[in-house]
């Protein structure tokens, strides 16, 4: 498997196309780059009301995305930190009322991290101008264009979490 730099390395090899595709490329990236300060922005000052870090926040939206019940464990995997750091973060957002541990029944040494959902309805309250701002944009597409979208952003999410040292993928 290529590494990100290898991958990067080709295209640059293949070379970079007209001066208005490298120009397309900053573009994107600066977009890129602004919407992800925009987000930031939301994330910080959601931690600062809430006494939160800005990691605890990664935390609770990797909780509330996840497809089967998180574990502390795979939260570590996830966040890329050490599990000291990861029982710090989960003892802050329980402290917090934000999530809960849950022990498995069958296997009482499972934990399981559940978003409690007074404290969801709270970071829906304070992500409302995101969700909001997300439809808005999401009108002025149309399906095709969307999936386009939606395409572009796993494939950039793939390849930034290729593009991770070997030890925090």
């Amino acid at each position: 498997m290529a590494t990100a730099n290898q991958r990067g390395r080709r295209a640059h090899e293949r070379g970079t196309g007209s001066g208005a595709e490298t120009g397309d490329l900053h573009a994107l990236a600066a977009e890129l780059r602004r919407m992800n300060g925009e987000i930031n922005r939301l994330v910080h000052g959601f931690a600062a009301t809430h006494g939160l870090h800005a990691t605890d926040v990664q935390a609770l939206a990797a909780i509330l995305d996840a497809a089967e019940p998180m574990t502390p464990g795979r939260l570590r995997e996830h966040l890329g930190l050490t599990s000291g750091a990861v029982t710090a973060c989960v003892d802050r957002l329980e402290r917090a009322g934000h999530v809960r541990r849950v022990r498995e029944s069958a296997d009482r040494r499972v934990v399981h991290l559940h978003y409690v959902s007074g404290a969801r309805a709270a970071a829906r309250t304070w992500f409302r101008p995101l969700a909001e701002a997300a439809a808005a944009t999401r009108d002025r597409f149309d399906a095709d264009e969307l999936a386009v979208v939606v395409r572009f952003m796993a494939a950039m999410n793939e390849e930034l979490r290729l593009a991770r040292p070997s030890d925090t993928r």
